[in-house]
């Protein structure tokens, strides 16, 4: 009862995001009480679940997403997402173009979310496909498959952060970031390639704007040096990965203190606001305040959003789902590097289903939670797996209930049907290679 309790509460999240167009947040909490009054769990107790959940997530990573936003906000704003992007192109050259729009948008969406990213190199993608002659739809999809894989694998992006944080591995984000560079890679490389062999083949009618990619760098004025542009990703991903081998090799003393403080991701996060305060082009009401303030104002949803998560998995783990799996013998099924293939197909379903992959990575993690500890899966490696697998469901696929899929295909011209051969078939394949990939990792690291 309390497994079809749980189901009927997923599937009233989705039909009242689905269905009814309710905002995600409420569709949670709708879940949640939900499952607290048809488990059978005392009025009082459902409250403190869901203060103690909500609070709880919050507590852990809700000022790591606030900064990530921030450090996003800024890099769009300041140009220097631009700058990035003119960078890796100059290092690919001309003559690779599908391949420098997959690896900008690898880069880029680390901080920035990938609609965002999209919608701010739509122009450069355009210029750089007419002066090298390939389709449009080909850089289209190279892009938006770059933006996706980090997306959903890689923090400071809200997501990864949050799954992080629902199966208790936010001590852990050092090794999640670079489980995570590594695991985007292949879905990467495999984006690209469906970006040259059948995006390329997609006709997409000419919008007779003149486009001239020297004209479009030039007109962002003048962008920040390469240095200050990369230095807000790449300053927190060295120090929490520096806190991380320094907390791996028990050290101690005060240098080793000092290092771990600034190795975590509150702090390390915090130095990258402070490092992307250096690309503001002024100091004054527009930058400290409304730049920072807008900021805030795109994190909210996603706070709200992960906080409900929280709450719907503190919920969960108190209705006595976790004492039902241990009496199970789903270790003898599903052990070891198998077992990745649950979060996978649920994060799957759910994105498919109601099209957000943040709302698939919350909610995955928290209906997955109570079973980790019964399977003895633990420690830095095997959870950041775990994190892999929710994400690489968590792309599988983008179609006509996601953003992403719109943006792609509003500034791309593309038509729906010829979106779903491009975008959704490719997000299909990324998803796939993704969970292979975690399930070799975990073979070779487990």
């Amino acid at each position: 009862m309390l497994f079809l309790v749980l189901l009927v509460g997923v599937l009233l999240v989705v039909i009242a995001t689905t269905k009814f167009k309710l905002h995600p947040f409420l569709s949670l909490l709708l879940g949640t009480f939900f499952v607290g009054f048809a488990s059978g769990m005392p009025l009082a107790k459902i409250v403190e679940n869901v203060n103690t959940g909500f609070g709880g997530l919050m507590g852990g990573i809700g000022l790591v997403i606030v900064f990530g936003t921030i450090i996003g906000v800024i890099l769009e704003k300041s140009g220097a997402a631009l700058r990035m992007a003119e960078v890796v192109l100059r290092i690919v050259g001309p003559k690779r173009p599908q391949l420098a729009m997959s690896l900008i948008g690898y880069i880029v969406s680390i901080p920035v979310f990938c609609d965002s990213g999209f919608v701010i190199l739509s122009s450069l993608r355009k210029a750089l496909a007419k002066r090298a002659k390939v389709a449009v739809a080909s850089m289209s999809v190279a892009l938006a498959t770059g933006l996706y894989a980090t997306h959903t694998l890689v923090p400071p992006t809200p997501g990864p952060i949050a799954a992080a944080g629902n199966i208790g591995a936010s001590n852990f984000l050092g090794t999640i970031i670079l489980i995570g560079l590594i695991t985007a890679i292949p879905a990467t490389i495999v984006g690209y390639f469906w970006a040259t062999k059948v995006a390329n083949k997609i006709e997409v009618e000419d919008d007779g704007e003149d486009l001239n990619y020297d004209e479009i760098v030039a007109s962002f004025g003048k962008m920040p040096s390469t240095f200050l542009s990369f230095l807000p990703i790449v300053l927190p991903i060295v120090l929490i990965g520096i806190g991380s081998v320094v907390t791996f090799q028990k050290a101690t003393g005060d240098i080793a203190n000092f290092f771990i403080f600034l190795g975590s991701p509150l702090v390390a996060l915090l130095v990258g606001v402070i490092a992307a305060f250096a690309l503001l082009p002024k100091y004054n009401e527009e930058t400290l305040t409304k730049w920072v303030g807008e900021g805030l104002v795109e994190s909210a949803p996603i706070l709200l959003i992960t906080g409900a998560g929280g709450a719907f998995g503190g919920v969960i783990k108190n209705t006595g789902i976790a004492e039902a799996i241990q009496s199970w013998s789903i270790g003898d099924m599903f052990s070891g590097a198998l077992f990745l293939l649950i979060p996978f197909v649920i994060a799957a379903a759910l994105k498919t289903a109601q099209g957000s992959s943040t709302a698939a990575l919350v909610i995955t993690s928290s209906l997955i939670a109570p079973m980790l500890p019964a399977l003895g899966i633990e420690g830095a490696v095997p959870l950041a797996l775990v994190v892999m697998a929710i994400g690489a469901g968590a792309m599988t696929v983008s179609h006509v209930n996601d953003s992403f899929f719109w943006v792609v295909t509003q500034f791309t011209g593309m038509k729906v049907t010829d979106a779903y051969k491009a975008q959704t078939m490719a997000t299909l394949f990324q998803g796939l290679v993704t969970i292979v990939t975690a399930v070799i990792l975990w073979v070779v690291l487990v």
